[in-house]
């Protein structure tokens, strides 16, 4: 028979390329380690990635999301996957990569004159408190989920928390994003 001209390339191929952008060790595929990324906190939604990459960079997520691109693979940034919203689990295709941002962790700058905080994105939010805490600042965004949660999921689903009538919404307490686009 002959090849189709767009045919998808091999997975192992795939693989192979996503782990070169993130080393072996942090391209997740054996099912028992994708197990707790594939279903949402409360079990309403689950899928099958095509596999779990988890970058440490920006340079790394810019490299995954130029290559999804190229490939016609869907995304699905997850932080701490405690979101009640659903929109960090997978589908059932195979064909979405989970990007997760667990190794983004650094608190890049704390400026305490101007209160601002400057951190990755897969910093738990407990983190970030702690962090604006040893300066003498409150970062005021308060959930139950703080010790496992993630600033990027926080600002992706606009989080507001116990003290949301006093200091508002994630929205509000943003001041910038870095982002990457394909």
């Amino acid at each position: 028979s002959r090849p189709t001209p767009n045919r998808k390339p091999k997975m192992t191929d795939l693989h192979a390329r996503l782990a070169a952008i993130v080393g072996a060790a942090n391209l997740l595929t054996d099912p028992h380690d994708l197990a707790p990324a594939v279903t949402d906190m409360r079990g309403r939604y689950s899928g099958r990635p095509l596999a779990m990459a988890l970058p440490a960079s920006r340079d790394e997520v810019s490299a995954l999301v130029r290559l999804c691109a190229a490939e016609g693979i869907a995304i699905v940034p997850q932080g701490g996957n405690t979101s009640t919203c659903g929109a960090a689990t997978p589908d059932g295709s195979g064909r979405q990569l989970i990007i997760g941002l667990r190794r983004m962790q650094r608190v890049r700058h704390i400026d305490a004159a101007n209160q601002s905080i400057t951190v990755d994105a897969g910093c738990t939010l407990a983190q970030v408190q702690q962090a604006a805490a040893g300066v003498g600042r409150l970062f005021p965004l308060s959930l139950a989920s703080e010790g496992s949660c993630q600033i990027g999921g926080n600002l992706s689903t606009n989080a507001g928390g116990v003290a949301v009538l006093r200091y508002g919404t994630m929205r509000e307490l943003t001041l910038g994003l870095e982002v990457v686009l394909p």
